[in-house]
């Protein structure tokens, strides 16, 4: 096992919180020379950590960063995966402190400290204990394996350019396993690891009535609300059970073996405390089937934002010309996130009134994923897991999507396997995003004992 020393752990988050000061916000083109700084930042980190090879790639979007350390062919090769560009802060005003001045406050569930900012957890924190994992390895000669980097610009908005770099860069990126950690763990007692994803399909649409807006007492119930029409059509893609009523949407669904949903129904929950952490009164979701469930193995369809006519202060009595939501649907194995989207099309079209014009847009998507638990970098991950937190980890099928993952098993040949340390609690894509000094500590010290484990494994294969 690889040592932390004390020093090197104080060094270690001053480094994490300089990454998190890089405002790396893909989906902002406001924020383009932020994205590529944080490239650059990401590139120096692998030379420092003991990359021999370190490159940024160009692409229509935003860069790729390279790095690989090669100590012997004959070993395995692990790819690790990662991404620095972050969700938007959006709304600010909910942050207790700015999103990208990083602070570090005790919470009652990380009495060792955690770092509160955009990007902590999702994936920052986490990518960057992979390169800190690497230089201790490499300082304390305890790299059985060679490794490369992949860290890209672009996952939080779907990875749209990722697909050529890997084809085009299919030999540099040849691999035994790829690692990822982009996921979380159910607690701090009792770590998991991530056996699924769900797929992607993120729409937008746009619903038109008049061609401007109109004063509503003028025009006010004789001319169709693309507001009030909008509202109405989104209603209509749930029934009374909670399920999608988008004809054939759920043709093809991998159904989840009674075997598997007592497995699942296993692992630590408990409901009362969900819901006291949400503040909500009750959980709500697809009738005949557990919380646990709904949010890992069902697919979803859920309104990501919705706007439209005048949100200003006071008031302004119009009649808005359009109205507009974005929509995505968390899809499970048997479906395809392009026929999704266009049995999406088809249906909400068919739905709207004469009153309207409707224009469909499709922003990206992805594949669901399965991680089989057989082979030798599920079973390394097992075991490192084990050696750390002294409980053996359990399977867990997660709730959120990684596109590019089923992409990396299509081009390059092999298996992913997800190793999260965050934790549901992190606020992820949210106001007060955050990643405990405890999980970030202990992700470096388990990386290692994966690349160790997998070694041996690999030898006996």
């Amino acid at each position: 096992m690889v040592v932390i020393q004390s020093e090197d752990k104080q060094r270690f988050i001053d480094e994490l919180i300089d990454l998190l000061k890089i405002p790396t916000i893909s989906a902002d083109s406001k924020y383009n020379d932020e994205v590529k700084k944080g490239a650059a930042w990401v590139k120096n980190a692998l030379q420092k950590a003991g990359c021999t090879k370190t490159e940024i790639f160009e692409t229509k979007g935003y860069p790729v960063v390279y790095g690989e350390r090669i100590i012997d062919r004959k070993l395995p090769t692990v790819l690790v995966y990662g991404h620095y560009d972050v969700q938007p802060p959006d709304p600010v005003e909910l942050w207790d402190s700015p999103p990208f001045e990083p602070v570090i406050k005790t919470t009652k569930l990380h009495q060792e400290g955690a770092i509160f900012a955009r990007g902590a957890c999702d994936d920052k924190g986490q990518m960057f204990m992979h390169i800190k994992a690497l230089e201790l390895m490499v300082n304390q000669d305890k790299l059985p394996c060679n490794v490369k980097f992949m860290i890209e610009g672009e996952e939080e908005v779907g990875s749209d350019n990722l697909e050529l770099f890997i084809r085009n860069h299919k030999e540099k990126l040849e691999n035994d396993v790829i690692l990822i950690s982009d996921t979380g763990m159910i607690s701090n007692t009792q770590p998991s690891i991530t056996t699924g994803l769900r797929g992607l399909s993120y729409m937008e649409v746009i619903v038109t009535g008049p061609n401007r807006d109109l004063h509503s007492g003028l025009y006010g119930g004789a001319v169709a609300n693309p507001i009030n029409v909008l509202s109405k059509m989104i209603t209509q893609l749930h029934d009374e059970n909670n399920r999608i009523t988008i004809p054939g949407f759920y043709e093809g669904i991998e159904e989840v073996s009674d075997h598997e949903r007592l497995r699942m129904a296993k692992a630590p929950f408990n409901l009362k405390d969900y819901k006291n952490k949400l503040n909500i009164r009750e959980v709500s979701g697809e009738k005949g089937f557990s919380t646990i469930e709904r949010n890992s193995i069902r697919p979803t369809l859920d309104v990501n934002g919705i706007w439209g006519g005048y949100t200003g202060e006071g008031a302004k009595t119009v009649i808005a010309s359009k109205a507009h939501a974005k929509i995505s649907m968390r899809l499970v194995p048997g479906q395809d996130w392009e026929v999704i989207s266009d049995l999406f099309k088809k249906h909400f079209e068919s739905i709207a009134p004469k009153s309207v014009q409707v224009e469909i847009i499709k922003h990206h998507g992805g594949q669901a994923y399965v991680t089989p638990t057989d082979n030798i970098g599920y079973q390394a991950a097992h075991k490192a897991y084990t050696e750390t937190f002294a409980v053996e980890p359990i399977p867990h099928k997660g709730g959120g999507s990684i596109p590019i993952v089923p992409l990396f098993e299509d081009v390059l040949g092999t298996k992913s396997v997800l190793m999260g340390f965050g934790l549901d609690s992190d606020a992820i894509h949210s106001p007060n995003e955050h990643f405990g000094l405890f999980n970030f500590f202990k992700g470096i010290e388990t990386i290692p004992l994966f690349y160790k484990h997998y070694a041996a494994l690999f030898k006996k294969k």
